[in-house]
């Protein structure tokens, strides 16, 4: 019988850039103008001064390009540019049974890439390889309600990328998802309570590992097997389920990639209704803030349990767990009328205004509203006026959702905001046009160093 793991090495090495449609090559490229621009909002952060600091230890042959400059070994640039993309929470977003950010796949990809000396079109291919297989299994189980981080399905997906782009047979291509997925399962700690450095480095540490592993394979190295259906497989102990994934994107099934979100404000996707009902009523509410008594925000059962239940939300005091608070979140975007990268400096999130708006939030599960998700994520906010006055807002779509889309013009522009105050206006400009012209590209290495 044919395991589940062949079946994802078969398509991996079977996909081909000519069996991309247009669309899915054309929203590639968008996913690595909204990547890079993340990239680079997080060059000054700790964490990535952190990382750089030790990947800079470490030379490998041949070199590998990291964002924001230097070179390290093919597992340590992955790691920095997988931490970069994903650091700020910024980066596009996948919803269904488990949450994902599957834009966190592209540092394997630049990474393998530049190793091989892949050319844009392999890129493309790798990448909606990537999605696919992150989003399918998304689709089929989740994690985070046995404790199991969805980082634990990047592990597979950038494995996979990587098989594509060093041209691994199916055989060497399951030994490598055999040994990914055996050695990679992460807990859901990392998104608990007081929320530390480690939320943005996660899926970083899983596509460092998914690459390991495809040179392990590559190199005739075996993997336990069936990493799916054996005894104590990931069925068995992981997903607590049996699953197939019997559709993939080909030529008559669309692929995934199209479905999912770029983020329009830096902060967890389940929040992003609440940002823009939040700023929908300060319209309404106008300058008499100090008027408000109480904000009342009904959420669906992800949004709760992920960001509206835990204590620590109510008064962050690291960054991660500011951009993971729904209360937080509503109460600055109804107190500064933005929700930009300022709004997570902790100069902000501890200043004594918008604590004591913060304080006022309630957040409630409702279940009425959690039938309506992944299709949608529907907040609703109620602000109750000291004279009793109630205002209420409603959003299910919020802009950068699938199904209310950023254009090409507003990720551009988003490129803009976090490339050109650190690189200028002439790096933007070139960075934005490699991308749109990404299938003609000769060498990963040159786009990422243009993020130097």
């Amino acid at each position: 019988m044919t395991t589940l793991a062949q079946r994802l090495a078969s398509y991996s090495t079977s996909l081909r850039y000519e069996d991309l449609p247009a669309i899915v090559v054309h929203e590639v490229k968008r996913r690595f103008i909204d990547s890079i621009a993340t990239a680079v909002g997080a060059l000054d952060s700790d964490a990535a001064t952190i990382a750089r600091r030790c990947a800079a230890k470490f030379q490998g042959q041949p070199a590998i390009s990291m964002l924001g400059g230097g070179t390290s070994t093919l597992e340590w640039a992955t790691f920095v540019n997988g931490l970069l993309i994903r650091y700020l929470d910024y980066n596009d977003t996948y919803l269904s049974l488990e949450p994902a950010h599957p834009s966190d796949n592209l540092a394997a990809v630049l990474s393998v890439g530049e190793l091989v000396g892949a050319p844009g079109t392999a890129l493309i291919t790798a990448s909606a390889l990537a999605y696919e297989i992150q989003c399918r299994l998304c689709d089929a189980a989740s994690l985070r309600k046995h404790g199991v981080d969805h980082v634990t399905y990047g592990a597979l997906s950038s494995c996979a990328a990587a098989c594509k782009l060093l041209g691994h047979d199916v055989t060497q291509t399951t030994h490598a998802l055999g040994i990914a997925g055996v050695c990679n399962v992460a807990l859901r700690q990392t998104r608990s309570g007081e929320l530390s450095m480690w939320k943005g480095c996660a899926f970083a540490n899983a596509a460092r590992n998914g690459v390991f592993a495809a040179l392990l394979a590559g190199e005739g190295l075996t993997g336990p097997a069936p990493i799916f259906e054996g005894d104590l497989g990931f069925f068995k102990l992981v997903s607590r389920m049996e699953f197939d994934l019997p559709v993939l994107g080909g030529k008559n099934t669309p692929f995934m990639i199209n479905q999912t979100y770029i983020k329009f404000w830096p902060a967890e996707y389940h929040s992003q209704s609440a940002i823009d009902a939040a700023l929908k009523l300060r319209t309404k509410i106008g300058n008499v803030l100090q008027d408000v008594k109480s904000i009342d925000i009904h959420t669906f059962e992800a949004s709760y349990n992920i960001i509206g239940k835990y204590p620590e939300a109510w008064a962050p005091r690291t960054r991660e767990t500011a951009d993971h608070s729904l209360p937080y979140c509503a109460a600055v975007a109804l107190l500064d009328g933005d929700v930009t990268l300022k709004q997570f400096d902790p100069q902000r999130f501890t200043s004594p205004d918008i604590v004591n708006l913060t304080s006022r939030v309630k957040v409630h599960l409702d279940d009425s509203l959690s039938t309506r998700y992944p299709h949608g994520i529907p907040n609703r906010i109620t602000v109750t006026l000291n004279d009793g006055q109630q205002l209420v807002e409603e959003v299910e779509f919020p802009r950068g959702h699938a199904k209310n889309p950023m254009t090409d013009e507003e990720v551009e522009a988003k490129l803009r905001r976090m490339v050109e105050p650190k690189l200028g206006k002439s790096k933007a400009d070139k960075i934005l046009a490699t991308c749109w012209q990404l299938e003609k590209l000769s060498s990963p290495a040159e786009l990422v160093q243009l993020v130097a």
